[in-house]
């Protein structure tokens, strides 16, 4: 049945006078009787009788005007349900955190998208960035949050946010009296790293930046930052760990020490397909698209 209709014959049916229907309809009454005429031939009854003192409802009107209430107002909440999901306001975003990057802008941004987005059902895993990037790629993420630089084609990238990176030592170790150690101090360390495998490019570049005339001498990998600060306090080795995340988990017997210039940094990126972006991340691309850039080197 057309809506229009229905919302034609609700009116007429609460002011049982076609004169004052139109007028609330902002229509002529020969188009209204013409609408209602139509109706009827789709249900194939008559829903008014009409007579000198006015109109009253027939049985079947009766039961079409308390129908079409029902009906128009699920109409009009299936329309916002629609118009919600196309504006990112509702649906589903699956979305991955990398390890390294927990607390900060990361739950910052995210705490601002459910604020704007209450009805969208945020489902949020956490793996390494090569890890995250497979899932992206295999469709079974929406988006990722990864440490850049990446070496995987089909993907776009949003800057979120740039750290510096920070080394670890040990309470008792003789670093740990230093202002800022020089690269220099700690070229020939123990040093306790993560597995390569998890995040590539990140690891090339603190490596690079870290210890630029050979690589460090690792003699352990341990899955993530907590169990590699642990480590740490044990006494294994130093260990370069991002700013934020090092003094979010505040491990004890463990020294946060700057580098002299220049600064190690490493960045935090979303990652996600450049097509068919789902209406949920474009709401969070946009909150991403506020933020500040990288600053210059």
């Amino acid at each position: 049945m057309d809506l229009r209709r229905l919302r034609y014959f609700l009116v007429l049916a609460e002011e049982l006078n076609f004169t004052r229907a139109a007028h609330r309809l902002h229509i002529a009454q020969p188009a209204l009787s013409q609408q209602i005429r139509a109706l009827e031939r789709d249900i194939g009854a008559p829903l008014l009788e009409r007579g000198s003192r006015g109109s009253r409802l027939t049985v079947v009107g009766e039961v079409v005007a308390r129908e079409a209430g029902e009906l128009l107002a699920h109409a009009a909440a299936s329309q916002e349900r629609i118009r919600a999901a196309v504006g990112g306001r509702q649906g589903q975003l699956r979305l991955a955190l990398t390890r390294s990057a927990r607390g900060g802008p990361v739950d910052a941004l995210l705490a601002a998208f459910r604020t704007l987005h209450p009805d969208v059902d945020l489902v949020v895993r956490t793996g390494w960035t090569a890890h995250n990037i497979t899932e992206l790629l295999a469709g079974r993420l929406d988006a990722a949050f990864v440490r850049p630089p990446l070496d995987s084609e089909g993907l776009e990238c949003r800057h979120i946010a740039r750290e510096e990176l920070l080394v670890a030592v040990p309470a008792g170790h003789p670093l740990a009296r230093e202002r800022r150690v020089t690269r220099g101090r700690i070229a020939a360390e123990s040093v306790i790293l993560w597995p390569r495998e998890n995040a590539p490019g990140m690891h090339d570049l603190i490596t690079r930046q870290l210890w630029p005339d050979g690589g460090p001498r690792i003699v352990r990998e341990e899955p993530d930052d907590e169990q590699l600060l642990l480590s740490v306090a044990a006494g294994t080795g130093i260990a370069p760990v991002p700013e934020g995340r090092a003094r979010a988990l505040r491990i004890p017997g463990v020294r946060l020490k700057r580098v002299t210039a220049p600064m190690p940094t490493v960045d935090l990126a979303l990652a996600h397909k450049p097509a068919g972006t789902a209406p949920a991340l474009r709401g969070l691309l946009s909150l991403v698209d506020t933020l500040p850039g990288p600053s210059a080197d």
